[in-house]
């Protein structure tokens, strides 16, 4: 994937918001495939920080499009910030009264696109009289223009088309992000003479079809032989592959201590999974959990589909992991293929009279079904890393220990590398 190829998905994503277009499912793959066991634990430090957005691929696209892209920045940071609605005079007032708070609360760039200035800048001047003037202005300007362009209803919640619109930019914003990580492709030579073409090999009658020939491939052969006609023994076929198929869930807490830069990171690893998973074939689903299940997509390659519900996550109440666990288990489909769920979550369950045994009491239960579990842990106390690391004991998978972390993307994608066929 090249920096062309990343250019021209953006412009022809928004030419389909614009137009309202959308992808068909694909159809499904039935192979079948196994899952080792194990469990490891890694470590990683860091700090959670995305690159600056006017750094990114997005911004080199033409001007016309670059309001779409900044509008869907700003909707996806609401959404992450949990902001319940764009109302002009009351933003307007957090920043004057307490701009450290509002700062906090609303986050560097809802303030960089509400205002048009550096976030730092509108705090040195935030007391001046005439540019609060100007601020207000602003902001009611930046609001109604959210309005016209049908993102955001008269009350200032974001709307459908503003759903669709920050799918999109979040879907590219994450995809320019792998670019320079790379998306390596693995696949499991299982012989199909069905499958993909894959290397050619010796052409034997009964064994092969006639289409199956690699006509290039046998004249090269002919030729090399200093045979003047193609013979029997100069006949190449293309070996077919079948690949091992996987259904991955990803469940991810949206309890209230996600809110900001986590859910943010978190949502993005999601369509990293998601877009790698249905590129190699299988199958992605999604939990979004709290105190209860919020929401669930079964086990698709639909990608839309995915990353639109992930577009609208926002943090809730407490965390239930036994609740999430319980739920995957009823979304994986039926038959012999690896089926693993990649729980991700801040902090321990709370949920519950004894939430930790009820966590591995579901492990358990999924563990007995054939379902593998590999567990993200952001910034989790010592309780809660020992809880996790008996959940993926339990559930034959893995744990990451993720200190304010901004490569979650990394981390899901190497898991799912290492789930074997």
């Amino acid at each position: 994937m090249n920096l062309f190829k990343t250019s021209f998905i953006l412009i022809a994503l928004i030419i389909m918001f614009k137009t309202g277009d959308s992808e068909p499912e694909d159809s499904e793959d039935s192979s079948q495939t196994n899952i080792s066991k194990g469990s490891e634990v890694q470590k990683l430090d860091g700090k959670m920080a995305s690159s600056p957005k006017e750094e990114r691929l997005m911004h080199t696209v033409l001007e016309a499009d670059k309001d779409e892209v900044e509008d869907g920045l700003l909707l996806n940071e609401s959404i992450d910030q949990n902001l319940g609605s764009f109302t002009p005079d009351l933003m307007f007032q957090n920043m004057v009264q307490n701009y450290k708070s509002a700062k906090k609360l609303m986050g560097e760039t809802i303030i960089r696109e509400m205002t048009g200035y550096a976030p730092d800048y509108v705090e040195k001047n935030i007391n001046i009289p005439e540019f609060q003037e100007h601020l207000k202005n602003t902001i009611k300007d930046k609001i109604n223009s959210l309005n016209k362009k049908g993102l955001i209803d008269r009350q200032g919640v974001i709307t459908k088309k503003g759903f669709k619109l920050a799918s999109l930019v979040m879907y590219v914003d994450e995809l320019d992000n792998l670019v320079s990580k790379g998306l390596g492709k693995k696949d499991i030579k299982e012989k199909d003479f069905y499958g993909e073409k894959e290397d050619s090999v010796p052409f034997k009658k009964g064994l092969f079809k006639f289409k199956n020939i690699a006509l290039k491939r046998s004249v090269k052969t002919a030729i090399r032989r200093g045979h003047k006609k193609l013979e029997l023994q100069d006949l190449k076929a293309f070996e077919h592959v079948h690949k091992g198929k996987i259904q991955v869930i990803y469940a991810m807490d949206s309890s209230g201590s996600m809110r900001g830069n986590k859910i943010s990171m978190s949502k993005k690893a999601g369509v990293a999974l998601a877009y790698k998973a249905i590129e190699d074939g299988n199958e992605a689903g999604l939990i979004v959990f709290d105190s209860n299940i919020r929401s669930t997509i079964r086990p698709t390659k639909n990608f839309n589909d995915l990353i639109e519900e992930l577009t609208t996550i926002r943090a809730g109440k407490e965390t239930d992991l036994a609740k999430a666990i319980n739920e995957a288990v009823t979304m994986f489909s039926k038959g012999d293929f690896t089926k693993h769920l990649i729980l991700l979550t801040d902090g321990t369950p709370t949920k519950g009279d004894d939430p930790s045994k009820d966590a591995l009491e579901a492990a358990g239960i999924a563990r007995d079904l054939g379902i593998t579990i590999s567990v993200v842990a952001i910034n989790i106390d010592d309780d809660g890393e020992r809880l996790v690391r008996k959940i993926s004991e339990v559930g034959n998978g893995r744990v990451y220990l993720v200190r304010e972390h901004d490569a979650l993307d990394a981390i899901l994608l190497e898991d799912l590398d290492k789930v074997r066929y």
